[in-house]
């Protein structure tokens, strides 16, 4: 969980990050929800629930399963019925509108009380 402090701080930048992909695109899991993005984690970053922080992976470069993804955080998708949010990141100089992220999350979203947050 980042600080309030830190979160802040994080608002004034764009933040770049390393993602490692454990939900390619494509991936099927134990509910039969089936990704349509590729989804992963930040190692070292721990969210609310314990676990480290997840991610989304929205760009026009990510179309494609992949491992790895560096990008910048610029939404954060604030779950109110969850004890975690969820990151938003794309490529350098992407922009994403909450439209659009709303619809490539819907999948799972679709399943929580959620609000986005642009960074």
């Amino acid at each position: 969980m980042i600080p309030n402090k830190e979160r802040h701080q994080m608002t004034m930048e764009k933040l770049k990050l390393r993602v490692t992909i454990d939900r390619p695109i494509g991936f099927k899991d134990d509910y039969g929800n089936i990704y349509p993005i590729n989804y992963g984690f930040v190692p070292g970053v721990i969210a609310g629930d314990g676990e480290e922080q997840d991610v989304y992976i929205i760009s026009k470069n990510a179309t494609t399963p992949l491992d790895i993804f560096e990008g910048i955080l610029v939404a954060v998708i604030r779950r109110k019925n969850d004890t975690e949010d969820k990151w938003v990141v794309t490529s350098k100089n992407e922009l994403l509108s909450k439209q659009e992220i709303s619809e490539k999350t819907r999948f799972i979203e679709q399943y929580f009380d959620s609000v986005i947050e642009i960074l």
